[in-house]
């Protein structure tokens, strides 16, 4: 239950930190910057617990990669969605009044950026949160946060820059995305975290790192 509530903790301020910074009139061209330091300080507070995922495309890159065991999946799913679904009731309060429009998204290409830089998320928590030769780093946190700061910027106009099925799912609830556009980020998302885990098992097949928990 600890690993769930950090999940659910972390989840929902990275929902709430989306919300009320990309909502207008927000934090405009600083909104990625925010919202790449919340992911970071969240990964520091809860990666110990829980692993710092708030993030099911994460979880099941972590799963597939061998550091998580599949009884611990549903439950890290439900708290992630549990603490968006809450961050967006949030949201919805704090930014009364505010208007808020649904993204107009082009479904090829925000599928091909939400691929692409999930995979880049998950690839980057692989390699320097479970890997054997990074271990006991003190710079994973910086590294999942600058990594969807990067992507936030680099794809926020053309997918809104979410990476994460927990958060789509929030953003749908406050009314920034689209009902009929989540099978977007459900699709791109999970197929990007699968992605980063079989490439993380090709690099590091010698090195003895994909070993299952189970």
């Amino acid at each position: 239950m600890k690993r769930l509530l950090v999940e659910g903790i972390g989840t929902f301020f990275l929902v709430l930190v989306i919300g009320l910074t990309v909502i207008p009139p927000g934090a405009a061209l600083m909104a990625p910057l925010a919202i790449g330091a919340t992911l970071m300080v969240m990964v520091y507070a809860g990666g110990p617990i829980s692993g710092g995922h708030y993030n099911p495309a994460v979880t099941l890159a972590v799963w597939m990669r061998g550091a998580c065991p599949a009884r611990d999946v549903p439950g890290y799913v439900g708290a992630q969605v549990a603490g968006a679904a809450l961050a967006a009731l949030a949201v919805k309060r704090l930014a009364q009044g505010r208007e808020v429009a649904a993204m107009q998204l082009d479904a090829p290409a925000a599928l091909l950026a939400e691929l692409l830089f999930t995979f880049a998320l998950a690839y980057v928590v692989l390699n320097v949160a479970t890997a054997k030769k990074t271990a006991g780093n003190s710079y994973f946190g910086l590294a999942i946060g600058f990594t969807v700061m990067a992507g936030a910027y680099a794809a926020g106009r053309i997918s809104g820059g979410v990476f994460n099925p927990a958060a789509a799912v929030g953003l749908t609830l406050i009314g920034m995305s689209a009902a009929a556009n989540l099978w977007i980020f459900l699709a791109a998302n999970l197929a990007g975290g699968a992605l980063a885990a079989m490439a993380f098992r090709t690099i590091h097949a010698d090195a003895g790192d994909p070993a299952s928990l189970e």
